[in-house]
């Protein structure tokens, strides 16, 4: 089967104008002014995406895809994942992770539905590890992990600055970070380390003593939530203007008594005016974790969800209110993240990379959704579901 969107304006993501786009066996195999193909092929799908936009599939790099939260006891035990609202979200690539509970949310477990999730169309890794530390790894150790378990690609999220953690030390995060580095490295992954940072007053401290330390470099690290106070959000930009990456939260809740999370599309617009490259910066939706509020002693006061959808709601808040390009915006969520994760087949609409498209209509919304060369969402029409989801 072929797949062969017609009269779209490309961004991939840099914008390069009206183009055809000739997916088949799961890679685009011809990106051109006009594609034809010989009238007696009869195995092709055509796609007509006349003034439509066509962006690189979503990839999330940071999706509780078994579930997440348990702050409020097990029944704020947050649900899994389903395949169908990936779709509705437009992502196509998805790093699963677990969070704070690495007692009854499992490696082998997450492991398992990273396969699932494949299997159903979309492209499905998952880290290692969770907040606390020493990890929980599947195998007998980071390294092993990364070479024997090809959907793990990276370590984390591991906790710091948060009331949460296992109170890291910062040689014991050098620990982690120099076997995810290497392993990575034995690999051919990524071995990024997912840095879950908190409310706490170290911020980015932790990180910034391990860089200085060590001879681990600041790109071993992605710390994510940096969006979630304004403090924090200025530390971040200090640490990606030293070479950093950075990444804001997409699903969000007030944190702080008196203290609102960042809007993503006002961290981007920040963050390009203080001069950090659009490469640095990635926006992910902590999709089905918990989004629990504190309050000033800690105690726990209520519990939200995040959303995959928030993802790509952010890049267009980004483009609709922060005046910000798409062919800009939308790195955060397709070249930077699979750059950040070594992904090297995602993230970008060239011939031989994965057949991952997003169809977005005049208004920003998302139209159809193409996973390795198949239609997922066709004119806002679902046309598959997991499969045990009704029909």
């Amino acid at each position: 089967m072929l797949t062969l969107i017609k009269n779209a304006e490309v961004y991939s993501p840099e914008a390069i104008g009206k183009n055809d786009i000739l997916i088949g066996g799961g890679v685009i195999l011809a990106l051109d002014k006009q594609i034809n193909l010989p009238p007696s092929w009869n195995n092709i799908e055509s796609v007509d995406a006349e003034g439509q936009y066509a962006v690189p599939g979503f990839v999330d790099t940071h999706v509780h895809i078994t579930g997440g939260g348990g702050e409020g006891g097990f029944h704020t035990r947050t649900p899994e994942l389903q395949f169908s609202d990936a779709i509705l979200g437009g992502l196509t690539t998805i790093v699963g992770v677990i969070g704070t509970d690495g007692t009854t949310r499992t490696m082998s477990n997450l492991v398992a539905k990273a396969r699932s999730l494949t299997e159903e169309g979309i492209s499905c890794y998952c880290l290692t590890g969770n907040y606390q530390i020493p990890l929980n790894t599947l195998t007998a150790s980071i390294e092993e992990d990364l070479l024997h378990i090809d959907p793990i690609i990276g370590v984390g999220e591991i906790a710091i600055s948060d009331h949460r953690s296992s109170q890291p030390t910062a040689s014991e995060i050098a620990k982690v970070a120099s076997s995810a580095r290497v392993g990575g490295m034995l690999a051919g992954k990524g071995g990024i380390v997912t840095v879950h940072v908190g409310d706490g007053k170290g911020q980015l401290q932790l990180l910034e003593e391990v860089i200085e330390n060590t001879d681990i470099p600041r790109s071993q690290f992605m710390p994510t939530h940096l969006n979630r106070n304004p403090s924090l959000f200025e530390a971040a930009k200090t640490f990606a203007k030293q070479g950093g990456r950075i990444d804001f939260t997409t699903s969000t809740v007030p944190s702080s008594p008196g203290e609102d999370d960042i809007t993503c599309h006002f961290a981007l617009q920040e963050c390009l005016k203080a001069g950090v490259p659009i490469e640095q910066i990635t926006f992910t939706s902590d999709a089905q974790g918990s989004l629990p509020k504190f309050d000033e002693a800690g105690d726990f006061i209520g519990l939200g969800i995040g959303k995959v959808t928030s993802l790509f709601k952010a890049v267009q808040d980004a483009v609709l209110f922060g005046a910000i390009p798409l062919e800009t915006a939308i790195q955060t969520i397709t070249s930077s993240p699979a750059k950040a994760m070594k992904l090297e087949s995602k993230g970008r609409l060239e011939t031989e990379k994965d057949g991952d498209v997003v169809l977005l209509d005049e208004n920003l919304t998302i139209d159809t959704v193409i996973a390795k060369g198949k239609v997922m969402m066709e004119r806002k029409t679902l046309r598959d579901k997991g499969t045990f989801e009704s029909t």
